[in-house]
């Protein structure tokens, strides 16, 4: 049986729950954060010669998701102008494959967890790039 919209009424909304913090991490984690996010923005300005203009890391129990914002380098931004979008999509996550082994390991290495599933996409209106982690379930319980 589906929940009627008066079940529903007490369930917080999406601004509610980052107001209240909900999957933003224990507080504590604010630098391991910062680490993974300026890590890979690092590493995007390294092997793209320009990076995300902005980056935020959320931790939740096995998975680590990054989002950054910005970095489509100017070729790219032509490619998208002239409406081939699919090419520098394919591109970039074609080049993500390639570089794969170094950005899970700069993650493992950062959170001190075997990263063992990792996914990247990117969408352009507006400019977002979602990095996905599977940690290796910790072995304390």
């Amino acid at each position: 049986m589906s929940p009627s919209m008066s079940d529903l009424s007490d369930v917080p909304t999406p601004d509610e729950l980052i107001d209240a913090g909900a999957g933003a991490a224990d507080p504590g984690q604010g630098q391991l954060r910062t680490a993974i996010a300026n890590a890979l923005v690092g590493l995007k300005k390294q092997y793209y010669g320009r990076g995300p203009t902005a980056a935020k890391t959320y931790l939740c129990d096995d998975y680590v998701f990054v989002v950054m914002e910005g970095g489509i380098t100017r070729n790219e931004r032509t490619l998208l102008e002239a409406g081939r979008e699919a090419l520098v999509r394919e591109y970039r996550l074609s080049f993500q494959e390639a570089v794969t082994d170094t950005i899970t390991s700069t993650v493992g290495e950062l959170v001190g967890r075997k990263v063992i599933g990792y996914h990247s996409q990117i969408v352009f209106d507006p400019d977002r790039v979602f990095e996905i982690f599977v940690l290796e379930p910790r072995s304390d319980g």
